[in-house]
C-alpha cells in the first residue's frame, strides 16, 4: 500500500482517520483552510507524482464549500502529476436534484458529475446514491456502494428473536425494502403518501400488516425527518408493538432534532457518511454506524484492481 495516497477535506475527517486505521495507512498531510476573503486554499505536503490518491470528501452542509474543497484538492492532485485521482463521496450532495421536476428547473446531480470530471477525478465511489441512475452522469467508471451489509449486520443483531417488518416510508424505496426482508426471512410494509412541497409530506395510507410486529422504517436520506415521523405515527396508529428507523445518510437539519423526539420512534440509526452534529451528542434516540471498514476495503481493492462486486449486497 506504499503507492497509497488518502486525502480529506473538512467533511468526513473523522470518517478519514478511520478508514486509514483500517488500511493502516497514514492520511497524507495537507491543508485545507480559507483566505481571509473565504476562497479556499489547499496545499498538498507529501508527494502525490504516480500514486493513486484517494480523497474522502462528503458534499454535505455546506454543501457549496465542501464541494469547492473537493473539486480544488482534485485539482492540486492533477497538477502534482497524480496516477488516478479516486474522489471517496460517501454522501453525494445534489442527488436528490437528479431529473426535471418542474419546467426550467436544473438537474444538478448531472452538473456536479461534471465538474468532478472536469476537474480531473478519474474515478468515483460513493455510498447509496439517491437515485442508481446517477451513476450514467459519470463518463468515468463510479463504483456504487451500499450500507446494506452494515445495517443488516446490526439488524440481526439487535432484532434476533423480534417479529419485524421492514417498513418503506415511501413507494420509491420499495426495492430497498424488498431487497431487505429478504435477507431478513420478514414481510414489509409500504407507507403511501404524497408530498404537496419540498420537506412537505403528508401519510395517505399503508399497505401491509404491522399489527403487533416491531417496524423497521428503511430509508436512504433522513433530513428533516418529517416523512419518518409522519411514517412512524402511521405504522403505530395500524398496531405496531415498536417502531425503529434506519437511513443510511443522516442530513438531519432543520428541526429534525425536535421532530425526531417528539415521535414514537424509538431511536433512529444512520451512518457516518455525513460527519456527526453536535446536537446528535446528547440526543438519546440516534445511534451511529460506521462505513469505514467497506470504504477501506474497497479502495484497497480499487487500489490493487480487485474485484468490488462481492461487497454489494
Amino acid at each position: 500500500m506504499d503507492r497509497i495516497r488518502l486525502l480529506t477535506g473538512n467533511s468526513n475527517i473523522e470518517l478519514a482517520k478511520k478508514i486509514s486505521n483500517h488500511l493502516q495507512v497514514e492520511l497524507t498531510e495537507s491543508k485545507v483552510s480559507r483566505f481571509s476573503d473565504g476562497e479556499v486554499e489547499v496545499e498538498i505536503k507529501e508527494n502525490v507524482r504516480g500514486r493513486n490518491v484517494f480523497i474522502i470528501q462528503s458534499t454535505s452542509s455546506p454543501a457549496n464549500e465542501h464541494l469547492m474543497e473537493l473539486l480544488i484538492m482534485i485539482d492540486a492532485c492533477k497538477r502534482s502529476s497524480a496516477a488516478e485521482i479516486i474522489a471517496v463521496i460517501p454522501y453525494y450532495g445534489y442527488a436528490r436534484q437528479d431529473r426535471k421536476v418542474a419546467s426550467r428547473a436544473p438537474i444538478t446531480a448531472k452538473l456536479v458529475a461534471d465538474l468532478l470530471t472536469a476537474a480531473g477525478a478519474t474515478r468515483v465511489m460513493s455510498v447509496d446514491l439517491h437515485a442508481g441512475q446517477i451513476q450514467g452522469f459519470f463518463n468515468i467508471p463510479v463504483d456504487h456502494l451500499y450500507a446494506a451489509p452494515v445495517f443488516l449486520e446490526d439488524m440481526k443483531t439487535r432484532f434476533k428473536n423480534e417479529n419485524i417488518v421492514i417498513v418503506s416510508p415511501d413507494a420509491g424505496g420499495v426495492e430497498r425494502a424488498r431487497a431487505y426482508s429478504k435477507r431478513l426471512d420478514c414481510p414489509i410494509a409500504i407507507v403511501d403518501k404524497r408530498r404537496p412541497q419540498p420537506n412537505v409530506s403528508e401519510v395517505m395510507n399503508l399497505i401491509g400488516d404491522v399489527d403487533g410486529k416491531t417496524a423497521i422504517l428503511l430509508d436512504d436520506i433522513v433530513d428533516t425527518a418529517g416523512s419518518l415521523t409522519k411514517a412512524a405515527t402511521a405504522v403505530m396508529e395500524k398496531g405496531a408493538k415498536e417502531v425503529y428507523a434506519y437511513a443510511v445518510h443522516g442530513v438531519l437539519s432543520g428541526d429534525a432534532f425536535s421532530k425526531i423526539g417528539s415521535s414514537p420512534i424509538k431511536d433512529i440509526t444512520v451512518t457516518d457518511t455525513i460527519a456527526m452534529r453536535k446536537e446528535s451528542e446528547n440526543f438519546k434516540k440516534i445511534r451511529y454506524l460506521t462505513v469505514s471498514k467497506l470504504l477501506g476495503e474497497a479502495i484497497r481493492r480499487i487500489h490493487y484492481g480487485d474485484s468490488v462486486s462481492s461487497l454489494f449486497v
